[in-house]
């Protein structure tokens, strides 16, 4: 079982990613599907009688998920490298441009528990963190700053958002 950080806990992942071991695309399930998927098959995916996820790559626009936004329970932007800075960008877009209130992930390799604190002001709250990364000490990362330097727009608190998918 995958281990992440949500909501600043530590939790089992009850998310699957389509084609995983596990993972039911016939319904029911919590379920990540790819983003060219998604807009390949948007007829299935619109009809999906579960929770719904769509996974980013750092070259897709957010823009394309505005009719979508409302039914979509989370949203993973991809993050292959530490140097890959799109997906920032499509965290602050999702967060202030759409208004996606759902589970916002950073995943993949360049998921570093040092550019976490970064990833939340750029409206992340959970975290899917690279290998050999670990996750209590990458909770403790979270902690580590009290203030920013730099200005941004307000992020949603975790009372704010909502989780339609874990509670």
């Amino acid at each position: 079982m995958r281990h992440i950080l949500r909501r600043r806990e530590v939790v089992e992942d009850d998310w699957r990613y389509a084609g995983e071991d596990g993972a039911n695309e016939a319904g029911g399930a919590a379920l990540i599907v790819p983003f060219a998927d998604f807009r390949t098959h948007i007829a299935k995916w619109r009809a999906y009688p579960g929770h719904l996820g769509v996974r980013l790559s750092p070259a897709d626009s957010v823009e394309d998920l505005a009719d979508d936004i409302q039914r979509l329970s989370l949203v993973a932007a991809e993050f292959p490298t530490p140097g890959e800075g799109r997906g920032y960008t499509q965290g602050r877009l999702l967060r202030s441009r759409l208004q996606f209130k759902g589970e916002l992930r950073a995943v993949g390799a360049g998921v570093k528990q040092d550019l976490l604190f970064i990833l939340a002001r750029c409206g992340f709250d959970s975290f899917e963190l690279a290998p050999g990364q670990k996750v209590e000490e990458a909770l403790k990362a979270l902690e580590r700053y009290t203030v920013a330097y730099q200005p941004a727009e307000p992020v949603p608190s975790i009372t704010q958002l909502r989780y339609s998918a874990a509670g």
